[in-house]
């Protein structure tokens, strides 16, 4: 039977990618020169700190732009309040979501069915399987879904005869 699977990944690559990017258009920028302004990745996690709460927000529009630029989707992107320390030291954490929580899934699964499509769905983990008698009917479901708009970023992998 043919099949797919609904995910929602973001390329650790492409976050990296951005990253680096962020990293040297802070190293270049004026307004951060001899400034204790930094970016670190740590897996699904970017860590942002600077000296006070406005190059903090300059630094947080330079990495997700970059993140935009590299083509993830800023469904994929919590940004997290900052924390400004009594001195005026500025963090934030900007975390990058991967996978479908329980909820979405449901409403995904809830989505397809409402269709009328004879597919059958279901929940593995983090991701949503989507089985069918016809190649045809899964790619009507792929294109409802594309055309709807869901609370996160969704791709669709391992398509199968």
């Amino acid at each position: 039977m043919p099949s797919f699977d609904i995910v929602s990944e973001v390329s650790s690559m492409e976050i990296e990618n951005a990253v680096n990017q962020s990293r040297k258009e802070l190293a270049n920028r004026f307004d951060f020169k001899s400034s204790k302004a930094e970016i670190l990745l740590e897996k699904n996690e970017i860590k942002l700190s600077a000296e006070d709460q406005f190059k903090l927000s300059a630094l947080e529009e330079i990495v997700v732009g970059k993140l935009a630029k590299r083509q993830i989707s800023l469904k994929s992107v919590e940004r997290c309040d900052p924390d400004i320390s009594p001195l005026g030291h500025a963090r934030q954490v900007i975390k990058i979501k991967q996978g479908i929580d329980a909820p979405v899934a449901k409403q995904v699964t809830g989505f397809i069915r409402d269709t009328k499509l004879k597919v059958t769905t279901q929940i593995l983990g983090d991701q949503v399987r989507v089985t069918g008698k016809s190649r045809d009917d899964l790619q009507s479901v792929i294109a409802a879904v594309r055309a709807h708009d869901f609370p996160v970023a969704l791709g669709f992998q391992n398509f199968r005869e």
